[in-house]
């Protein structure tokens, strides 16, 4: 059985390649989606003998497939993803709830340090409106142990929202106010802010309840409404137990156990130069008990030091090789 403590302790790119070789191996033995969807490519375990030539699972395998690598253990809980009424939703069958716990606060600190230094606001209306939400479990655990007073969920209750925010600006308070797009478009069109002590991070998604922005502009009108120099963001989803984080200008980083790649949008099993818009492949490590390689529906560019951009979606049409989900 693989070692969690060989995942989360990784320090180098040789030490995160070795072990997600090792995860390959683990996945493809026991994980009965993903040792079909690899032997259709040809990608046996004796074939990958290098990180390079690892499988990428389609993330649309989570809608229509159960998707784990250990069936010994019962399922704590499943994740679900938000759909539109009668559409397929994405479901994460987690049957080890710690690790998911481990990945999310050990990579909040990687990036922010100790979560009890900050009051955590967390303004996520659709999240909170429908069962099965990862982000919700992350954020509730995040905000029980910062331990803070007035750390919670707002709603829908912006007026006692904004009240707090600038109560704790006063107070010189380290906040971290995390919300949905559409959310914090809303809060700022009805309060003004002057934000100096409060790190503002969107978790994307307009949810239809909004015009779709392109993140420049969403993010200089949250800037200016926020009276914040940058604009924080979370880059995760259902699918995944790991979390990547930007700090300003769209730029996301991983935890060391995390990593994105990119692929051709023509011919999804060719690589992306870096610097060039394609298709976003996601390894993550921590999904040690689903599948830890993923291609998603995200276009994006990865940059040479491992950071990457988002660009938007693949259309649904524009989704190659799906002659490979009737596996």
């Amino acid at each position: 059985m693989m070692n969690t403590e060989r995942i989360f302790g990784i320090t180098t790119a040789a030490e995160f390649e070795s072990v997600a070789l090792s995860v390959f191996k683990h996945q493809y033995l026991h994980n009965k989606v993903y040792r079909q969807f690899c032997t259709h490519l040809g990608k046996t375990k004796d074939v990958v003998q290098k990180f390079d030539a690892i499988p990428f699972l389609p993330i649309e395998f989570f809608k229509s497939k159960t998707v784990v690598s250990d069936t010994s253990q019962a399922i704590e809980t499943t994740f679900s993803s938000s759909g539109t009424t009668g559409s397929l939703t994405s479901k994460h069958h987690v049957t080890d709830l710690a690790i998911y716990e481990q990945s999310y606060l050990q990579g909040f600190t990687h990036f922010y340090g100790d979560i009890q230094n900050y009051c955590v606001l967390a303004l996520l209306p659709s999240y909170l409106e429908r069962e099965g939400s990862s982000l919700i479990y992350m954020v509730n655990d995040l905000i029980q142990k910062s331990g803070h007073s007035e750390s919670g969920f707002y709603l829908h209750d912006t007026t006692t929202l904004a009240t707090t925010l600038n109560h704790l600006e006063k107070a010189g308070t380290r906040t971290l106010l995390i919300g949905v797009s559409f959310a914090l478009l809303d809060l700022i069109e009805t309060h003004t802010f002057s934000l100096s002590t409060t790190m503002v991070m969107e978790t994307g998604g307009m949810k239809g309840r909004r015009k779709e922005l392109i993140r420049e502009e969403l993010h200089a009108l949250l800037k200016k409404g926020f009276g914040v120099a940058d604009i924080h963001s979370e880059y995760g989803m259902t699918e995944l137990l790991s979390q990547a984080y930007s700090k300003g200008q769209g730029i996301f980083k991983c935890p060391p156990w995390m990593r994105v790649l990119s692929r051709d949008t023509e011919d999804p099993l060719t690589p992306q130069t870096y610097g060039k818009t394609g298709g976003l492949n996601v390894v993550d490590l921590a999904n040690l008990h689903s599948c830890s390689f993923i291609a998603t529906q995200d276009l994006g560019k990865v940059h040479e030091d491992q950071s990457f951009e988002i660009m938007g979606r693949f259309d649904h049409s524009d989704i190659r090789g799906c002659n490979l989900m009737v596996l």
